[in-house]
């Protein structure tokens, strides 16, 4: 079923989480390509700033103070969406939190607050979209933020992974129940790689080490266009890095094999030995984190970018580079022989 979405000049965006990292980085290129914003987060006094950034370059944003993880302040977020813009086209779900500790030593109480965020911001954020797409009788996106430890878990995150696992769950559900029902929404799973954002900062670490990507890291750009690729145009799911389709692919192939190298290979690539934990009273799990940053303090390559994002966002273009990529490495040696 195809599904007539707006350009993205042309569309009112709620972001969740657009305090810091990937949503912060998403509002801004939504405002910079024509799209007025609605952000959301904890952090009002980040909020207040990237409104006051955005309407001071000539955009339209205007922001909400809400926990994600509580159903009436995300009514709150649509509720002011429709007050300010009279509409909303793209719902973006991706305020997220997460805990770095064996099983055995988190606390239940820790891991309900990381489900309340990470699963059911998602669900309360997806009701209030449809509701409102329904009402209006157009069409609409709703764009899920997931994980590549959403298609295969990691030991560490443990809680965090799951409560992906249930988002990649629910958004397969929601996907069918709409089509099935005809529903003009276009619904997207975003499958980010190991992503350079403040998220090891915010995290709640029961480790002695301070959490950290070590490893191959994705700039939170590479997200946003994803993000603000699928809000324009119908796409099932986008794999943001290699990695992360690597990891989808292998878990699903070989699972034995994977947890071999997943049991030696994720204890030093998502700890940093050099620096001390974050102390848990000051983590963004129980209260908002600082805000205002769009980065991390990941150990690792940065990538520049990610192919996997290009390739289904534009595959024309991504064959044509890639195809003149290769015949330019065939060619040179003979040039330069000549």
């Amino acid at each position: 079923m195809s599904v007539p979405l707006r350009p993205i000049d042309q569309q009112v965006v709620v972001i969740t989480g657009a305090s810091s990292g990937i949503g912060l980085v998403t509002a801004r290129m939504a405002a910079q390509r024509g799209a007025a914003v609605v952000v959301a987060a904890r952090n009002a006094d980040a909020l207040t700033q990237l409104v006051a950034e955005v309407r001071g370059q000539g955009g339209r944003a205007v922001a909400v103070v809400a926990d994600v993880g509580r159903q009436e302040d995300v009514a709150r977020i649509a509720a002011a969406a429709i007050a300010e813009f009279g509409r909303f086209d793209t719902w973006v779900n991706n305020a997220g939190v997460s805990i770095f500790g064996e099983i055995p030593e988190v606390s239940i109480e820790d891991m309900h607050r990381v489900f309340d965020t990470v699963y059911w911001g998602v669900v309360y954020g997806c009701l209030q979209a449809v509701e409102h797409y329904r009402a209006r009788g157009e069409a609409g996106a709703i764009v899920n933020v997931g994980s590549l430890f959403g298609d295969r878990s990691t030991p560490i995150q443990s809680t965090y992974a799951s409560a992906k696992h249930a988002v990649h769950g629910f958004t397969d559900a929601l996907r069918v129940e709409l089509r099935h029902e005809g529903d003009p929404i276009s619904v997207t799973l975003v499958h980010p790689g190991r992503i350079d954002t403040p998220y090891n900062e915010h995290a709640q670490a029961y480790t002695e080490a301070q959490p950290a990507h070590r490893g191959m890291i994705y700039p939170p750009e590479a997200v946003a266009e994803a993000i603000l690729g699928a809000a324009a145009q119908p796409v099932r799911d986008v794999y943001v890095g290699a990695q992360a389709k690597a990891v989808q692919l292998a878990g699903a192939l070989v699972p034995r094999t994977v947890d071999w190298i997943m049991s030696w290979y994720m204890w030093p690539t998502q700890l940093d030995p050099n620096r001390e934990a974050v102390p848990r009273a000051d983590s963004a799990l129980w209260h908002a984190g600082y805000g205002g940053q769009e980065r991390g303090s990941h150990v690792g390559w940065h990538r520049k970018g990610s192919w996997t994002v290009a390739a289904t966002l534009h595959p024309v273009r991504a064959v044509t580079v890639g195809a003149a990529t290769t015949v330019l490495g065939l060619l040179s040696p003979r040039l330069l022989r000549r």
